[in-house]
């Protein structure tokens, strides 16, 4: 009777908790719960939950659902790229929409200048607001635009319009892949015909590698947070069904919690960050408008403007 190699099951084992950790955090930043991600991928919850705690003997075709269902591609639910943190997805899908003969300029271009300060590319008066939903995007981000007399686009608005639908409608018939795309798909009509405009975006668009980097190449990102209570209490006064049905609220806490903890990283990318916990909508107005002052004048704002 052959023995088998106990170096190949610790392997095994190792791979099979980092797939429950990558299913499980994908989930997570996408504010989905696992009842949703079982229906999606065509899975039973209680094998999902063995999955997502490293013991589900997964086989190609689950990897292959489970992949389809969270809009990616099926081997990052594999790939040990943690250790380098958000840029590396990020960097991978800037090099990938690259015409591959310039990928070897890219590369020489990398190494000339490895160790030059960083600049910023992005249009001065191009504002994408991120955050979770509570955050206050679409409040402050309206006034924004007005204050700069730009104009305003909520981005989830647009993905409505151009599906004909309600999100509710569009992630009841096609899942979140295709709420992804259509977001992607409207994302692009912006940056092709908005020189100058402020952007309210979903709050899950940070999970999505190749958008989010269109979205951090193209426009000033500002990172609106608040306290998980703050964003819970905000969320509530929305009647936001999807995470916050009143019958639900300890569940609907956890989401939120859940959803913020695997996006910080994502969010902590953004060009300014600005805590509206305790802020008033007229001083975040303000705020952000001196931080896309001084973004105009230096290029180099600080990071963390919150008061």
């Amino acid at each position: 009777m052959s023995r088998q190699n106990p170096l190949l099951s610790i392997d095994v084992v190792g791979l099979s908790l980092r797939l429950g950790k990558r299913v499980r955090s994908a989930r997570a930043a996408r504010a989905m719960t696992m009842k949703q991600l079982a229906a999606g991928a065509n899975i039973s919850l209680p094998y999902l939950s063995r999955v997502e705690k490293g013991d589900g003997n997964i086989s190609l075709a689950v990897l292959h659902k489970l992949a389809m269902a969270l809009n990616l591609p099926a081997d990052s639910l594999l790939a040990d790229d943690e250790r380098y943190g958000a840029d590396y997805a990020l960097i991978v899908e800037l090099l990938k929409r690259q015409p591959p003969l310039q990928l070897r300029e890219i590369r020489k271009r990398l190494v000339a200048h490895l160790a030059s300060p960083q600049t910023s590319h992005t249009t001065p008066r191009r504002i994408a607001l991120v955050g979770m939903r509570g955050a206050g995007k679409s409040t402050v981000g309206a006034l924004v635009a007005k204050r700069l007399n730009v104009p305003f686009v909520e981005l989830n608005a647009e993905v409505e319009k151009e599906a004909g639908l309600s999100l509710n409608e569009i992630f009841s018939i096609y899942g979140q892949a295709g709420f992804r795309r259509l977001e992607r798909r409207c994302l692009d009509h912006v940056v092709a015909t908005c020189p100058e405009v402020v952007i309210a975006t979903g709050g899950g668009i940070v999970v999505e590698p190749a958008t989010y980097e269109l979205l951090l190449h193209s426009f000033f990102n500002i990172w609106l947070h608040a306290d998980p209570e703050e964003h819970f209490r905000r969320v509530m006064a929305q009647h936001d069904v999807r995470i916050a049905t009143p019958q639900l609220h300890e569940e609907a806490m956890a989401n939120i919690v859940d959803a913020l903890n695997a996006r910080r990283k994502l969010y902590a990318l953004a060009h300014a960050h600005i805590d509206t916990t305790h802020e008033q909508v007229e001083d975040l107005v303000e705020k952000i408008r001196l931080i896309v002052d001084e973004h105009i004048s230096t290029g180099r704002p600080a990071v963390n403007a919150a008061a």
